[in-house]
């Protein structure tokens, strides 16, 4: 232990801390792996259910899940004060409506990001839904009037190129699916303004995450019910022949719980890391993801597709990289424009990926 007013600290307290802070941020880098891999591969595994054809039903459930979780985690931070940190929340009709923009932005992002999985499959996906930086780049410049450098320029440009080369070598495998492309670019469309909207609406939930999950989760309940009826899914449900096997509600539930608990990882991550780190990590993750999503499909791949795999994750990286560095040196700008430096810098992990 060091006297008063010492600078100097024992080795072995020096050793130790670094130790133990090493191993709290692998813990924390595994435990976001493993809830981000797991969620992916479970909601492919209730999408791609052939008994039941109803995307819009599962991501309904899985709305209402996380909204009783939000109740269920306030009140355990009730009563176990220093246990569990987590915000009271209310519903309030105010609120709700100046929430309710981006809530239907959320739809279309949980939407479309499920119907890509659903269509593409997990070894596909990340390529299948890797235009998000892209539109962060074009969005940032006709809704902020913000321009890019030539090196995120770039970057955007090999992950389009990584982009229609696995869109290409999925065709020549025979396994190329459209439809899910186009719901892939949609899905990254709106991960896009999810993230503006998001900046927006803030301050209308007090800047707490867990506040706007809830009504945001609150209003997609609501939004989702007209859409299930104009999408005929209620007859589906309906005439679905587990309908009533606690199995599946079990899974359906599991579904629900891991995308609650992938908001909670991914911020978790980020405090103990850094955002930059952060998605480094996710670019990892999803390399791995793919990985196994081969090795379990027993799937053989060109190396070209690998190649395109690689550009995607590999621009993505860089991209994140690039813009990280260009806020380093803008940080002498004032609080508006740092703001809108940071609003679209790189893609935040989502309840799809």
């Amino acid at each position: 232990m060091a006297l008063s007013g010492s600078e100097a600290t024992d080795p072995d307290e020096r050793g130790e801390s670094f130790v133990l802070r090493a191993v709290r941020i692998a813990a924390v880098v595994a435990l976001y792996w493993f809830v981000s891999i797991t969620m992916v591969f479970l909601n492919n595994f209730l999408l791609d259910n052939r008994e039941l054809d109803a995307p819009l039903f599962i991501t309904f459930y899985q709305c209402l899940v996380t909204v009783g979780l939000c109740w269920l985690m306030q009140l355990v931070a009730r009563l176990c004060p220093g246990v569990v940190d987590f915000p009271a929340v209310r519903f309030d009709l105010k609120t709700s409506r100046e929430v309710l923009p981006l809530s239907l932005v959320f739809i279309g992002m949980i939407t479309f990001n499920n119907l890509c999985l659903k269509f593409v499959g997990v070894a596909f996906y990340t390529v299948g839904r890797s235009l998000s930086t892209v539109f962060n780049v074009l969005l940032s410049f006709v809704i902020l009037k913000q321009t890019t450098s030539l090196h995120a320029i770039i970057c955007c440009g090999i992950i389009l190129g990584g982009f229609w080369l696995g869109v290409d070598q999925e065709g020549l495998a025979g396994s190329l699916s459209w439809t899910g492309v186009f719901f892939g670019v949609l899905a990254s469309a709106f991960v896009s303004l999810n993230a503006i909207y998001t900046k927006k609406v803030m301050p209308a939930v007090d800047g707490n995450i867990w506040k706007l999950s809830f009504y945001n989760n609150i209003n997609a309940c609501v939004l989702f019910l007209p859409l299930i009826l104009v999408f005929g899914e209620v007859g589906r449900v309906a005439s679905f022949s587990r309908l009533t096997d606690p199995s599946f509600w079990g899974m359906m539930t599991l579904g629900g719980v891991f995308g609650f608990a992938i908001g909670y990882v991914t911020g978790l991550q980020i405090k103990f890391t850094s955002p930059l780190t952060h998605n480094v990590s996710g670019t990892a993750k999803a390399c791995v993801q793919t990985v196994i999503a081969v090795v379990y499909n027993q799937s053989t791949k060109s190396l070209l597709w690998w190649t395109s795999n690689m550009m995607v994750l590999g621009g993505s990286s860089a991209y994140t990289w690039v813009k990280s560095r260009e806020m380093q040196k803008t940080t002498h700008k004032g609080p508006q424009d740092s703001a809108k430096e940071k609003l679209l810098p790189a893609e935040k992990e989502n309840p799809g990926v």
